[in-house]
């Protein structure tokens, strides 16, 4: 063959190849639109999840402003209005056909509050992935004595498709008690974000934060907006991009911290769209979001608009609104007081044949110097030789005492503003018996104040799972120290009423508050004086519960109830717990979730009585 001829069939045969790869993305992306226009089915749920992959498959080399514009495009979708049976069968449809691509509905409500006292929810936003968005006036259902959708009921209730947001779960508490609907398969965004360890947590945790850190996106949070009339007969389309935008956001931070807005994959074979979403939710699902930081979050915004406010703000009508300048945003991790000087000094102790026996730091090593009972072999590394035989020498020399620390986040590696974290709470630890408490320096870890903070939210949620499994409140009305007695606040309200209001009160009512203050203090066998009044309006309504057990030690009792081994797996639960919510990268060499269970088996054996402090 020819020198042209190779030439021209090599030419033909790249052009065939371009060709052929252009007909496979013009079919690809016509299934794609069919999918959002057409009937839905198993095919076209498959091309659509084909078209999304195709589509990211450059995304590792896709600036990072690029991926941030999928978000921004969502929010430009027009939100629609649903008022009525009729429109909602107009659109629920299309909703369908794109909860059958991905079983995600971004979620938000909206609500009035006058005078410090919350209305019934009036609005509630859905958002699917496309950023297609509902915004449901449920008071007008209501207000026409029309029953909700259907399709709206069973959607939500619907436990194969995701409800994301942040605050959602307490969003449905707020729609079972105002409309009877039944919210499940919820899954705050905030939780989400402290999993995948992508959130800055030093900006808190509100939406607001979220979409700014992580997507490059303002939200407008703007207290005229925010606290706007959103019972209106007609909404402005400032407050339908509002409602829209926080449903919409939440669906495109859900995608961004599962990483699917760059790698999104087709389900393995058996596993549907939903499981696989699901399964990057495990654990979250339907819990209730717990922080100890005071940040800004959707929560607390909400809790603001029900409290009085000492500002009115003559936009928003009757609604008291706070005063922001009373109400500025702490970092996550505000309130935790960080170390002053390093935790690990690493220095070492020596047996006196020179055999060490474990790091400490320098004060307590120049405490033997300073006693006589020790001599100085090295100052870098400080190294004490004892004088004496230890009572005690470690089974091996690869003990997690004998190895050097690093003063840094055990999670992050930040080297500055750390503190101790008990990885075993201390609410736990402390009642363990004395056989237990022995060398807890293993559970004591370094993390900075973000990381610590983090980790508490994490820690709410298992102490939650164990005093559900083991019915072990914390601080429910059944389980707490002090319980309010009815009988005696009822008779303090009644002196109360007698000393402030008496010259004002009718007969009646008068005779009706005296008899509850008589029968109390003497059976109504004498009248009541003005100085029983002043005695029952100051009666203390507490009682001590006699049943009270706190949360730590039932659990304790709990697992205690399987001897030493029990105690060894809430002790090996908490530190699996730890690894697995915080994934620390820079953990001390010889960390182990089983560390000194063999050495208790041998020590103690397993049929060691235990005593509970």
């Amino acid at each position: 063959m020819s020198r042209q001829s190779t030439f021209t069939a090599a030419l033909a045969t790249m052009l065939g190849a371009t060709l052929g790869g252009l007909f496979l993305w013009r079919s690809i992306r016509a299934q794609k639109r069919k999918v959002l226009k057409g009937p839905a089915s198993a095919e076209t749920v498959q091309a659509q999840l084909e078209a999304d992959v195709t589509a990211s498959q450059p995304a590792r080399q896709e600036p990072q402003a690029q991926k941030l514009l999928r978000a921004h495009s969502l929010l430009e979708v027009p939100p629609v209005i649903v008022s009525s049976p009729e429109e909602w069968e107009t659109l629920w449809p299309g909703f369908q056909k794109e909860l059958s691509v991905y079983p995600v509905l971004g979620l938000d409500c909206e609500w009035v509050s006058v005078k410090g006292k919350a209305s019934a929810v009036s609005l509630l936003q859905l958002a699917t992935f496309s950023g297609r968005c509902m915004l449901v006036r449920l008071l007008a259902f209501r207000d026409a004595q029309l029953p909700l959708p259907e399709g709206l009921v069973r959607v939500l209730s619907d436990p194969r498709v995701l409800k994301v947001g942040v605050g959602c779960y307490e969003d449905g508490k707020r729609l079972t008690h105002d409309h009877g609907l039944t919210l499940s398969c919820t899954v705050d965004l905030r939780y989400l974000a402290l999993r995948q360890r992508q959130a800055v947590l030093n900006n808190g945790l509100s939406l607001k934060s979220l979409a700014a850190d992580l997507l490059n996106v303002t939200l407008d949070k703007s207290l005229e907006l925010r606290c706007s009339d959103w019972e209106a007969d007609v909404l402005t389309q400032q407050q339908m991009a509002y409602a829209a935008h926080d449903a919409q956001i939440s669906v495109a931070l859900f995608f961004h911290l599962l990483g699917m807005n760059t790698e999104p994959r087709l389900p393995a074979e058996g596993e549907s769209t939903f499981v696989q979403l699901a399964s990057c939710c495990q654990g979250l699902v339907d819990v209730p979001f717990r922080a100890r930081y005071n940040g800004e979050g959707e929560d607390g915004e909400r809790r603001r608009r029900s409290r009085k406010s000492t500002v009115e703000s003559p936009e928003s009508g009757d609604q008291q609104v706070p005063d922001p300048r009373r109400n500025k945003r702490k970092p996550l991790g505000v309130g935790y007081s960080a170390r002053k000087s390093p935790l690990y000094d690493n220095c070492f102790l020596h047996a006196p044949d020179g055999q060490p026996l474990c790091t400490c730091d320098k004060k307590k090593a120049k405490w033997y110097l300073e006693k006589g009972i020790g001599e100085l072999v090295s100052e870098d590394p400080f190294v004490v030789r004892l004088l004496f035989e230890p009572s005690g020498r470690p089974d091996s020399q690869k003990d997690y005492y004998l190895t050097a620390k690093e003063n840094v986040c055990v999670v992050c590696g930040k080297a500055d503003s750390y503190i101790r974290k008990n990885i075993v709470p201390h609410e736990y630890r402390r009642h363990f018996p004395a056989e237990m408490k022995d060398h807890n320096s293993h559970d004591i870890l370094l993390l900075c104040t973000s990381c610590h903070a983090a980790s508490n939210v994490h820690d709410g949620v298992l102490k939650q799972r164990l005093a559900e499994e083991h019915s072990a409140p914390q601080g429910c009305e059944e389980g707490i120290r002090l319980l309010e007695d009815a009988d005696r606040r009822r008779v303090r309200s009644a002196a109360r009423a007698l000393l402030s209001a008496s010259d004002g009160m009718p007969p009646s009512r008068k005779e009706e508050l005296l008899s509850v203050i008589q029968s109390f203090f003497c059976n109504g066998q004498q009248e009541v004086t003005q100085e029983m009044l002043q005695k029952a309006a100051a009666l203390e309504t507490r009682i001590f519960n006699e049943s009270y057990v706190p949360h730590g030690l039932k659990v304790v009792q709990v697992y205690s109830e399987r001897g030493l081994r029990g105690l060894m797996d809430l002790e090996r639960c908490w530190r699996q717990h730890f690894l697995t919510s915080m994934q620390p990268r820079h953990l001390p060499p010889l960390w182990s979730v089983n560390h000194n269970h063999d050495k208790y088996l041998r020590k103690y054996g397993e049929d060691l009585q235990i005593q509970l402090n």
